[in-house]
């Protein structure tokens, strides 16, 4: 075996071990969000200098892994994991109030295994597709951000807010990158994705530091939760996904997650609604039609997470997708190391065997990982969780995360600008809707917006 070969192929695996046993974690803490969580580790390891081989696969693990773990406080709680878990909330919380939510998990984590296997290829292939294309597309880049922008903020729960807001919106980005050309001599892209990524996290800071504002967040006593007994179906450590769905639960899945990995523009949180609704429309049991919705629609958040991040990457090099303007971005963007404009990011730097190789690699590591974690210690991970692990503490992590690689790249400058996106940001996503996704792309859309309507470079 080449050597190099050999080196690569063992930074691919350990990188991935890590984002899997990471993220196999993190999944389990409702609340929180892929973008704020696995987008600023994403970034730490690309400046840390982790081969291209190793960045990749360590996305693929962490992002299978999150959704598969996602769904233990989805099933168990009826509290989301995170962002992509919300949809299947009401139909987790039937199957709870049946006293079956140990079944509702294990169909859930099933399917999304199944769903990763079948979207990757597909994935790779159609990216392959579309690749003769890229020249076109990047040449009309800012255009295409620009109308994105519009359709994405359009198709937000904020919708004319949403719209309405481009525009100051953008010319803020851009003046603040304006600031930072004046006082640093050069722009900044960091301290600005990551102050969009943190802004629910601030906005939840501002307003409980406000007396007017506080009692939207203060609880008078902490939730309780019921926890149905662990059941153990299987023999050994490794249950088959396949004997856990049924042959209409498989096909469902499979085809939800392979039709999810062409549709790479839209939604995934959409998608996910989607596959849902027209399952349950299909099914007439009620137990089938749960079990069946919620094995698809967690298939979908795997399919539409892999599908958004490897079609735009593989084929183009320029985020042209919600998830690869959120929790993907480092990927197209970490400034030195990856840009986008010019394109100069794994790209470039993959062949299509490595997408293809590498992303499997992730895939079965996460399955490896989360998988066998997730059917078999449920419940105690739950349990330790709710009595251990405190959600303030997870999110002052990443808040001193996102704050040491602010600094890293723009010093003083780079924590006040974060800062400030973060604030206004995350106003206009927890109380208007503007969601993160379209202020990623108003940012992507601002140059263009603001040469175009105001003439200033």
């Amino acid at each position: 075996m080449d050597a190099l070969f050999f080196n690569e192929l063992l930074w691919g695996l350990g990188a991935a071990l890590a984002g899997g046993i990471i993220f196999s974690g993190i999944g389990l803490i409702s609340g929180t969000d892929e973008t704020a969580t696995i987008a600023p580790l994403t970034l730490l390891i690309i400046l840390l200098g982790f081969p291209p081989v190793a960045v990749f696969a360590w996305f693929i693990a962490a992002a299978v892994s999150k959704h598969m773990t996602h769904a233990i406080p989805t099933a168990l709680m009826g509290v989301p994991g995170d962002t992509m878990a919300v949809p299947m909330l009401q139909d987790a919380s039937v199957l709870r109030r049946l006293g079956v939510p140990h079944i509702a998990l294990r169909k859930m984590i099933s399917g999304s295994i199944i769903a990763a296997f079948v979207a990757l290829p597909i994935s790779v292939g159609f990216a392959s597709l579309l690749a003769p294309y890229a020249e076109a597309v990047k040449s009309w880049a800012p255009i295409i951000f620009t109308i994105a922008a519009v359709i994405i903020a359009y198709t937000s729960n904020g919708r004319w807010a949403s719209i309405f807001v481009l525009i100051p919106f953008a010319f803020l980005m851009q003046g603040l990158n304006k600031m930072a050309i004046a006082a640093l001599g050069k722009s900044v892209f960091i301290s600005i994705f990551l102050g969009i990524a943190i802004g629910p996290m601030f906005a939840d800071l501002v307003t409980l530091l406000s007396p007017v504002s506080r009692h939207l967040l203060l609880r008078s006593q902490p939730r309780e939760f019921w926890l149905a007994p662990e059941l153990k179906s299987w023999k050994g450590y490794f249950p088959n996904p396949l004997h856990v769905l049924t042959g209409e639960q498989k096909l469902y899945t499979a085809a939800a997650a392979a039709i999810a990995s062409l549709t790479f523009t839209f939604s995934p949180v959409g998608m996910t609604v989607m596959a849902g609704e027209i399952i349950s429309s299909r099914v007439k049991s009620l137990y089938q039609r749960l079990t069946t919705s919620l094995a698809a629609m967690n298939g979908v958040t795997e399919a539409t997470y892999i599908a958004e991040t490897v079609i735009p990457l593989m084929a183009f090099g320029i985020p042209l997708s919600p998830m690869a303007l959120g929790p993907a971005a480092p990927l197209f963007n970490a400034p030195p190391v990856f840009t986008s404009q010019p394109v100069h990011n794994l790209h470039n730097l993959l062949a299509p065997y490595q997408f293809l190789l590498y992303g499997f690699i992730g895939v079965m590591v996460a399955s490896l990982v989360a998988y066998p974690f997730s059917m078999n210690y449920a419940r105690k991970a739950s349990v330790w969780v709710l009595q251990k692990v405190s959600q303030e503490a997870i999110i002052s992590m990443f808040t001193g995360l996102i704050i040491v690689l602010s600094y890293y790249e723009a010093g003083v400058v780079g924590i006040a600008i974060s800062i400030t996106i973060a604030i206004l940001g995350g106003i206009l996503n927890r109380y208007f809707g503007i969601h993160t996704g379209v202020q990623y792309m108003t940012y992507y859309a601002s140059g263009y917006l603001v040469l175009t309507l105001f003439g200033i470079k």
